[in-house]
C-alpha cells in the first residue's frame, strides 16, 4: 500500500506521540523504582544498622524494647523487636511474595550477623512492602533481631503532587507541538494541493491558473517553476489559435474562389471525361478543407468563448431520436444494426444545436469506424443529477496510449490518415468543448472485447432554475 506524504507526517506525528506516551510511562515507573524504592531500602538499612549498634552488649531488657517501641511510634516505620527468630511470625503473620518471612537461607545469614532485606507483595496490606530484619548481638551470641518494615505507597500516592504538574505540562507541550506541526502542514501541504489541483486543469488544456505565494523555500521555488511552465504553456497554446485562425481566414477567400472556378468549369465540360473526373477531384478536396475550416473555426470560437450558449429546457430523447434519423441511409448501406435504448422525459438545460452536434459527431464517428455488418448501441438514461449519453461500437479498437490524446486537435487514431473515412479530426474535439461548456464530462474507454464507447454525463435541468 503506497502512503501519500502527507500521510507519512501524520503517521510520523502519532508515532512520536506515542513514542513520547510509553517514554514518559517508563521513566515515572524508573523513577518510583530507582528513587523511591531505592530510597526507602537504603533509609531501613540505615535506620536499622544504627538501631542493633546501640545494642551491642548485654541482655534485650524490657527497657531497651520500650525505646525501640517508642521509636516505632515516632517513626515512619514499623518496628518489630523479638528474642528468637521464631517468634517474629507472632508479630508479623503474613506472607511476602506468598512465601514465609523468613527461610533457611535467611536464616544461615543472620546466625553470621548479616542483616537480610525482604521486599514483596503481601495480599494482606494490598501493596508492596520494603523490609529487613537485623540481628542483634551480644557478647557471645546473638540476643535478638530487629524487623524493620514499611508498606510502600502506590505509584499514583508517590507522584500525587508532581502527576498534575506533569500532566499540565505534557498538555501544553502536546497543545504547542500540535498548532506547530498543524502550521507547518498547511505551510507545506496546502500549496502542494493547489498545486496538484492546478496540474490537473493543464493537463485538461487549462492553462490560466496561477499559485500565488511569497515562500522563498523550496515550495515557492516549485511554486514560482510551475507558474513559468504554466504561462510558457499558455503563450504557446495562444500563438497556437492565433495561426490556425490566421490561416483559416486566410484560405477561406481562395478555397470559395477554387470551388466556385471549379464548379464553373464542370459544368462546361462534357461528363465522363478525364477532365471533368479531375474537376470533380478537385471540388471534392476543396468541399473537405473547407469543412476542415469551418471546424478549426468553429473549435477556436468554442475555447475561446466567443460562442454564447442559447440555454433552454431540452427533450433530449427527442433530440437523439432525430439525429439518429439523418444516419438511416449511411447504416443501411454499410448492414449496420443500431440499438437505441432511451428514456423519455429526460430534460436538460443547455443549447440544442450545440448538443445535437454532440450526438451527431459521435454517431458519425462510431459508423465511420464500425466493422461492417457490425453493430452500434446507444444509451441515455438518468443517472442522479445527470443525463447519461453512451455510444458504443464494433470495430476498430484505440490503445491505451492513444485513449488519452482522443480529442486532440487533429489528431486520429488512424494513423496512416488515410481519407476512406473521411474526417478533419476535430470531431470529438468540438464534442469535448461543448461538453465542457455544458458542466458535463467526457470520458472514452476502448477494449477489444466490448469495442470503443464514449460517455457524456451532462446535468439535468434544474426544476428551481428553470422555474
Amino acid at each position: 500500500m503506497k502512503m501519500t506524504l502527507s500521510k507519512k507526517v501524520l503517521s510520523l506525528f502519532f508515532l512520536s506521540l506515542s513514542f513520547t506516551i510509553l517514554f514518559s510511562f517508563f521513566f515515572i515507573h524508573f523513577l518510583y523504582s530507582k528513587l523511591y524504592l531505592e530510597s526507602i531500602e537504603e533509609s531501613i538499612i540505615y535506620q536499622g544498622k544504627r538501631t542493633a549498634a546501640h545494642y551491642h552488649y548485654g541482655e534485650l531488657s524490657n527497657d531497651i524494647i520500650e525505646k525501640i517501641q517508642w521509636y516505632n511510634v515516632v517513626s515512619e516505620y514499623e518496628i518489630v523487636v523479638v528474642d528468637q527468630l521464631d517468634d517474629l511470625p507472632s508479630y508479623f503473620p503474613y506472607q511476602v511474595n506468598y512465601e514465609n518471612l523468613v527461610d533457611a537461607e535467611d536464616r544461615k545469614l543472620l546466625d553470621k550477623g548479616s542483616y537480610v532485606v525482604k521486599k514483596g507483595y503481601v495480599k494482606e496490606f494490598h501493596r508492596e512492602i520494603v523490609g529487613a530484619i537485623f540481628p542483634i548481638r551480644g557478647k557471645d551470641s546473638l540476643i535478638g533481631f530487629i524487623y524493620i518494615y514499611v508498606p510502600l505507597a502506590a505509584i499514583q500516592d508517590v507522584f500525587r503532587e508532581s502527576i498534575p504538574l506533569l500532566a499540565a505540562a505534557g498538555t501544553g507541550f502536546f497543545l504547542i507541538l500540535f498548532l506547530l506541526i498543524n502550521r507547518i502542514w498547511n505551510s507545506l501541504f496546502s500549496p502542494l494541493r493547489k498545486l496538484e489541483r492546478l496540474a490537473a486543469n493543464v493537463s485538461h488544456g487549462d492553462y490560466s491558473g496561477r499559485i500565488e505565494t511569497e515562500r522563498n523555500d523550496e515550495i515557492g521555488q516549485l511554486a514560482d517553476a510551475f507558474n513559468v511552465m504554466s504561462s510558457s504553456l499558455e503563450a504557446q497554446e495562444e500563438r497556437k489559435r492565433e495561426f490556425t485562425s490566421n490561416l483559416a481566414h486566410e484560405m477561406r477567400t481562395p478555397l470559395t474562389y477554387i470551388s466556385g472556378y471549379t464548379h464553373a468549369l464542370k459544368q462546361k465540360a462534357d461528363s465522363g471525361t478525364e477532365t471533368a473526373s479531375y474537376l470533380d477531384t478537385i471540388e471534392k478536396e476543396a468541399a473537405r478543407l473547407s469543412k476542415l475550416i469551418s471546424d478549426l473555426t468553429e473549435l477556436n470560437h468554442l475555447q475561446e468563448g466567443l460562442f454564447t450558449i442559447d440555454e433552454q429546457p431540452i427533450a433530449v430523447a427527442q433530440l437523439l431520436v432525430d439525429t439518429v434519423d439523418l444516419f438511416r441511409i449511411r447504416l443501411a448501406d454499410r448492414s449496420l444494426r443500431l440499438t437505441l435504448d432511451s428514456e423519455e422525459d429526460i430534460i436538460i438545460s443547455g443549447d440544442p444545436d450545440r448538443i445535437q452536434q454532440v450526438f451527431y459527431n459521435t454517431i458519425d464517428n462510431a459508423v465511420k469506424y464500425a466493422a461492417t455488418g457490425g453493430s452500434i448501441l446507444i444509451s441515455l438514461s438518468e443517472r442522479g443529477k445527470y443525463v447519461r449519453y453512451v455510444i458504443r461500437n464494433e470495430g476498430l479498437t484505440i490503445s491505451r496510449d492513444d485513449l488519452p490524446r482522443v480529442g486532440e486537435r487533429f489528431f486520429r487514431t488512424d494513423k496512416a490518415r488515410t481519407r476512406t473515412t473521411g474526417g478533419t479530426g476535430l470531431g470529438l474535439s468540438i464534442v469535448k468543448e461543448i461538453v465542457r461548456l455544458h458542466d458535463g464530462v467526457f470520458s472514452m474507454d476502448s477494449d477489444p472485447e466490448t469495442g470503443t464507447s464514449v460517455t457524456i454525463d451532462i446535468p439535468l435541468l434544474n426544476e428551481e432554475a428553470g422555474s
